[in-house]
């Protein structure tokens, strides 16, 4: 089985052969531990396939990465670093006052990403060549609610659900249409999952009531994810935070993998609100991995497979690393741990079906 195959099988619950699982490294990581960490990752092929020495450049940082520097993006969002090697903060939002909104135009999704220009023909080339070599393809759909408060200031935002504010669906509307135009052009490359960000949750719960997702968020994920359904494209939710009070609103607007964070939602939140309805693509408590042994780190992977582990699919798992705080070794039991409890399928199935129930 292809690593595509067995991807969108675990998706699709269609029974894949092992779980697909991944580690992500932050710029301010990969500045703190260096060639340590090129070590570490060349020790882990299956983890970091075709990774090359010399690949990484330790110390160069794109705009809205640099600490110190200010960066306008294409929609007119001021960005602020202080951390080099983590993503910085919108500051200044050109929708803070509605008297701009008449004026206001989003950039054209041909011409510009959020910050920079976008080279259709770079990108078709990809994903063309992508599709040539058997792997599997995505498109990128940005961000959704997070745009919405980028625009408007959080606050603002916050205000404008509260008290309905008349000029709210108008600017839900300009984010729908440009996504709409945005997510065409990858599906018309057929593409096999269409990713989208969206962080709605803090780690209690929503940034708004279940009502209000209902009211003014859900209509527009329902009409871009359904787009993307509809086109033979799988539809992948990012989104941080405690979000099990809309997980059945989120598969009803077509979401096929959505990646809920191990802390906020808890695993046993998890296992009762996603397992075998929704694959899950379980972001592992990057929190515990700077404060924490390479045993627990170990256990924490064990104790999620043996929870959320179907034989016919539905889970995956990723660890991210972003701080400059986790050792080397529980980076590296990391690795050990995906690679035992998620490549091993025999492994996985034994521990998964001898475990007591919880």
């Amino acid at each position: 089985m292809t690593d595509r195959e067995n991807w969108l099988r675990a998706i699709d619950f269609q029974y894949p052969e092992w779980i697909p699982c991944a580690v992500g490294l932050s710029l301010l990581t990969w500045h703190t531990h260096r060639e340590k960490l090129e070590d570490l990752v060349l020790r882990h092929p299956a983890l970091f396939p075709g990774f090359q020495r010399g690949s990484v450049d330790f110390d160069d940082f794109p705009p809205v990465y640099r600490a110190g520097e200010d960066f306008r993006d294409n929609w007119g969002c001021l960005w602020r670093n202080v951390i080099g090697g983590l993503e910085g903060v919108v500051v200044e939002h050109p929708l803070a006052d509605w008297s701009a909104l008449d004026a206001y135009r989003a950039p054209d999704p041909k011409l510009l990403a959020e910050r920079g220009e976008r080279d259709w023909d770079q990108i078709r080339d990809h994903i063309l060549e992508r599709k040539r070599r058997g792997e599997a393809t995505s498109g990128n759909g940005e961000r959704l609610f997070d745009r919405l408060y980028f625009l408007r200031g959080f606050e603002n935002l916050m205000t404008d659900i509260a008290t309905d504010d008349p000029n709210l669906p108008r600017l839900i509307e300009l984010l729908t249409e440009y996504e709409m135009k945005l997510i065409g052009m990858y599906l018309d490359l057929n593409v096999d999952v269409m990713g989208f960000h969206t962080d709605i949750g803090t780690q209690q719960g929503l940034m708004i009531s279940p009502d209000k997702f209902r009211q003014y968020i859900k209509p527009m994920f329902k009409t871009l994810f359904s787009a993307c359904r509809k086109a033979g494209a799988r539809v992948a939710l990012s989104s941080d935070g405690r979000l099990l009070d809309i997980v059945d609103d989120l598969i009803d607007c077509g979401v096929s993998v959505h990646d809920p964070q191990a802390r906020a939602n808890t695993l046993q939140g998890i296992e009762d609100a996603y397992k075998g309805k929704m694959c899950v693509n379980l972001d592992l408590d990057r929190q515990m991995f700077a404060f924490c042994t390479p045993e627990d780190v170990r256990e924490h992977v064990r104790e999620a497979v043996e929870r959320l582990y179907l034989p016919e699919g539905g889970l995956m798992l990723t660890g991210q690393v972003y701080d400059a705080q986790t050792p080397l070794e529980n980076i590296e039991a990391l690795c050990a741990a995906l690679e035992e409890y998620c490549l091993k399928p025999k492994t996985i199935i034994s521990a998964a079906h001898t475990a007591p129930h919880r």
